[in-house]
């Protein structure tokens, strides 16, 4: 980011997020940021219909038995970023990579690599979900809205992921271009990125998830009409985006209320 934080007085985006990070400790925090316990929570705050069919849950990945597993799934751990591995085809699996990476991020405890407390004492356990796609794109973009204690400020939808030069651009509600961070400060405002039929639906669904927290990033997906729940993210980050530009690093975090005694 190239400058200090102001934890003593915090005002940005990023620097609020890192004095959250070190002083407020909500303990529902650790059960929604684990990928498995959040499916209960979700199917009380929404209902099930928005979770993605789960094929398995295991402890180790010697517990898997690809032989039973369909041509196309997704494979995660419940307890960290970036461990998932999309397979589109058994047939080209190399199943001792897949085992390798797993394991490897079973080993890992994700709070130390950013200090994100909520991770440090959730169970690792390795999820297999259905292969989500839409049938129109042959995609499944991912639509990550930021939430503050109910309030939806914006939608950050992510495109082209299997090409390999992913895509970030900000919308309101009403689907106007935000010029948050560097992708959209290219973009022109009369932009042809379609809007989902169910966008207010959306809008509506990560409200309700994100009350109680200060900031919560909420992530859904859409295809074939429907809406599925991702995740939910309290540190995007980090809390060290180099991506959002000052403008948007100081409007975002006018909507984080820091109160006393909120830790």
């Amino acid at each position: 980011m190239g400058k200090k934080l102001n934890l003593k007085n915090p005002r940005t985006f990023n620097e609020k997020l890192n004095w959250l990070k070190l002083y407020y400790h909500n303990p529902l925090m650790s059960k929604v940021v684990d990928k498995y316990a959040v499916r209960s929570y979700i199917k009380e705050k929404i209902g099930k219909q928005y979770l993605i069919p789960l094929i398995g849950v295991y402890d180790k990945v010697e517990e898997i038995d690809f032989d039973k597993l369909p041509n196309k799934f997704v494979i995660k751990c419940n307890h960290d970023s970036g461990s998932y591995i999309i397979c589109e085809d058994k047939s080209k699996l190399d199943i001792n990579k897949v085992k390798e990476k797993i394991n490897y991020h079973m080993s890992k405890n994700y709070y130390y690599q950013w200090r994100e407390w909520p991770y440090k004492r959730v169970k690792p356990k390795i999820l297999i979900e259905k292969y989500m796609y839409d049938k129109t794109t042959n995609s499944f973009d991912d639509y990550k809205f930021m939430c503050f204690d109910g309030k939806v400020d914006s939608v950050m939808v992510c495109t082209n992921r299997k090409s390999g030069h992913t895509k970030f651009r900000f919308f309101d509600e009403d689907w106007n271009l935000k010029k948050y961070n560097k992708d959209s400060l290219n973009e022109d405002y009369n932009h042809q990125y379609p809007k989902p039929k169910r966008i207010k639906e959306m809008f509506k669904i990560a409200s309700k998830l994100s009350e109680g927290f200060p900031f919560v990033r909420v992530d859904l997906y859409y295809a074939n009409n429907k809406i599925y729940f991702g995740e939910l993210t309290f540190f995007p980050q980090a809390g060290w985006d180099p991506n959002i530009v000052e403008e948007a690093d100081k409007a975002l975090g006018e909507n984080i209320k820091i109160k006393k005694g909120l830790h």
